[in-house]
């Protein structure tokens, strides 16, 4: 999946995507028209140390291990965060992590993990594994969201759901930006895990059938999820604005544990509470009382 030539695209993008000024170039004047898009190669190699030479050979994809000093230098140039600079360098070293990672083993959340899910009964939550995977999941999860237990196990995928599924597309207000985000942390695995063959099959299945996918897969964006807010629609009790938490699971390699609250007093903390009466009882269903016959007098 990834390699030498995702490293090169990754670099055409964030040279395209960066500005003389936002690089702290000066323009001369007269040259304001320029017809290159974002930074030259050689105002990019200015800028790292590095010759224009060996900067070509990068974007080429024709240099097979540059030096965490020039990473430094490319993630200063190009105003990295923390998640894409994880990025370049697992773009970096693909050769390294193919010599100690072939097979990638199987994910199962802990029967403890899978049961303390479970128990919040207030809050949705589920566990998301390699590739966006979904591990685990309480009952007001999958009522939020969508029951990932009558989906076929390949199926059972975070970002296979949100850009396929037209149910996904209603339930977020905002769905290009959970969209754009869903996908730019999925690049960031791919990154991660170049030779995950079941990444292969995701990526292409979704590059085919979402235009939108496509696009942002295209952009080399990456996002890692920690915090933040989602706003809802829940065809049931209506809009719940939710506040997010992604916790990495200590012990269990690539797990991350996403809890949802809202927040106390507000019009969502109301609709998130009927969402989980409603989810109990169709869960638990009460029996009918049943009217006494009476007997023989």
């Amino acid at each position: 999946m990834a390699g030498h030539a995702d490293l090169g695209d990754f670099l055409r993008r964030r040279r395209a995507a960066m500005t003389p000024e936002a690089a702290g170039l000066a323009v001369p004047p007269g040259q304001s028209g320029r017809r290159v898009r974002g930074l030259r190669r050689e105002e990019v190699a200015h800028l790292a140390g590095v010759s224009v030479d060996y900067y070509t050979r990068l974007e080429q994809g024709r240099h097979a291990s540059p030096s965490e000093a020039v990473l430094d230098a490319l993630a200063r140039v190009f105003q990295l965060d923390a998640a894409a600079r994880t990025h370049l360098t697992d773009l970096a070293r693909p050769a390294r992590r193919r010599a100690t990672a072939v097979r990638i083993p199987a994910q199962r959340v802990r029967p403890a993990m899978a049961q303390l899910i479970a128990s919040m009964t207030d809050h949705p939550a589920f566990v998301i594994g390699r590739r966006t995977d979904v591990l685990a999941s309480n009952a007001l999860a999958r009522a939020l969201l969508t029951d990932w237990t009558r989906l076929p196990p390949k199926h059972r995928n975070y970002t296979r759901w949100v850009f396929l599924d037209p149910d996904a597309r209603a339930a977020f207000l905002n769905w290009p930006t959970v969209a754009a985000e869903v996908a730019g942390t999925l690049r960031l695995y791919a990154g991660r895990f170049p030779d995950d063959p079941q990444l292969t099959e995701l990526v292409g299945e979704l590059t085919i059938k979402s235009p939108e996918f496509r696009a942002w897969w295209n952009g080399h964006q990456v996002h890692e999820r920690t915090h933040g807010t989602k706003q809802m629609v829940h065809p049931v009790v209506g809009p719940i604005t939710i506040r997010y938490e992604a916790l990495a699971l200590p012990g269990d390699a690539d797990q991350t544990l996403f809890i949802y609250t809202t927040d106390p007093g507000s019009p969502s903390h109301d609709n998130l509470r009927l969402l989980a009466l409603w989810t109990d009882q169709q869960t638990n269903p009460r029996p009918k009382p049943t009217r006494a016959v009476p007997g023989p007098a």
